[in-house]
């Protein structure tokens, strides 16, 4: 193996992890460990369970939720529709890319040691920061969607359409592609297969490099410390606009007695706000862990040291992240009714075709025996 090629130093001996090992780690030395190293180890243990049932539940949920986006009536607009599909097409591709062929491989590492003779550790990570990029963004997009639709009554027949939608869409595809192309000169392309923020070596020179330090926390200022910014600030401003317009129809229905047409579209209105929020507050609350995390630890190598986080923040950073991913399918089940029909259907239709196929041969052995 290459000497240029390192790891980071974590104050914590390197090993070949195993269920049984760290198991049996923990405990055998949790009266000797600190709270932190017990946290970590704790959270090995959990991850050998919750990222398999991460990849189980996440993978078939989202295509199913892209389906229903796509082809069912789920009372939505065109544009909103495809932006949730988008966004489930993203999240779908993290699962693939990022949980099954990053992290699943890392825990189970005596299962994936081939990887060490595939040198295309750098082409995946282009794939999976672009496809993670794309998940943030989408959330931006449709949050600004939310928020011109809401708020910008002028321009929302203009912008709020579904072929707006997929020109928007389509540029920040391209533009998360382009803008991680420096993951493949930044990092060799020989797997680590080991629990650090890049899943591949990187030479010394790029380690302690302040050029590739200041790229890549540009790369994780645009992702995803911006788009939390962007979304509070939509968010405020969409709240405010809220309460202006029903202090203003309040104010409307008092003179008119109670007008029914304006209670349903404050109703209608209602169920979107909630979308909007709940899958805001879901976004930055998930990622940020991990956001935090993986800008100190960059500092952190450059000498930037004056504040000390455990490693166990990261690894629960990266379980947060990914159970975003699987989140969202669940937030339009409990906000849109017609979703959640619309997703009973799609779910319960295996076991309708079967029961449709039994039941006429039941009958017809029912007929022979009466007779």
């Amino acid at each position: 193996m290459d000497q240029n090629l390192t790891t980071s130093d974590w104050n914590v001996t390197t090993m070949d992890r195993s269920l049984s090992e760290d198991v049996w780690f923990l405990a055998t030395y949790y009266d000797r460990w600190s709270l932190s190293l017990r946290i970590l180890y704790a959270l090995y243990i959990i991850q050998y369970f919750y990222y398999p049932i991460l990849a189980i539940v996440g993978v078939p949920v989202n295509m199913v939720t892209i389906f229903v986006l796509l082809y069912k009536d789920c009372g939505l607009s065109p544009c909103v529709r495809l932006y949730l599909a988008a966004m489930a097409v993203a999240d779908l591709l993290v699962i693939i890319l990022d949980l099954i062929l990053r992290h699943i491989p890392i825990i189970y590492k005596e299962q994936f040691y081939f990887l060490d003779s595939i040198p295309v550790c750098n082409i995946e990570a282009i794939l999976v920061y672009a496809a993670t990029d794309c998940s943030v963004w989408f959330t931006v997009t449709f949050t600004f969607d939310r928020f011109v639709a809401i708020c910008c009554q002028k321009l929302k027949s203009k912008y709020c359409s579904e072929k707006t939608a997929a020109v928007v869409l389509g540029t920040v595809t391209a533009l998360s592609f382009l803008k991680n192309i420096f993951w493949y000169f930044m990092l060799s392309s020989q797997y680590l297969l080991e629990n650090s923020p890049w899943f591949c070596f990187v030479t010394i020179q790029v380690l302690y490099s302040r050029v590739w330090t200041t790229i890549e926390f540009l790369h994780h200022i645009l992702t995803p410390a911006l788009p939390f910014l962007l979304i509070l600030l939509l968010n405020v401003f969409t709240i405010r606009h809220i309460l202006v317009t029903s202090r203003a129809r309040r104010r409307l229905r008092a003179h008119t007695n109670g007008n029914i047409q304006c209670d349903t579209e404050m109703q209608n209105r209602k169920k979107s706000i909630i979308l909007l929020f709940v899958i805001s507050a879901n976004f930055i609350l998930l990622w940020s862990t991990l956001m935090f995390f993986t800008i100190w630890y960059r500092m952190w190598f450059i000498g930037y040291d004056s504040v000390y986080l455990d490693r166990f923040v990261q690894e629960l950073g990266f379980m947060l992240q990914l159970l975003s991913c699987c989140t969202n399918t669940a937030i339009y089940a409990v906000t849109q009714t017609k979703f959640r029909q619309q997703l009973n259907n799609v779910l319960k239709y295996p076991f309708t075709q079967t029961n449709q196929s039994i039941n006429p041969g039941f009958s017809h052995f029912s007929s022979i025996f009466q007779q």
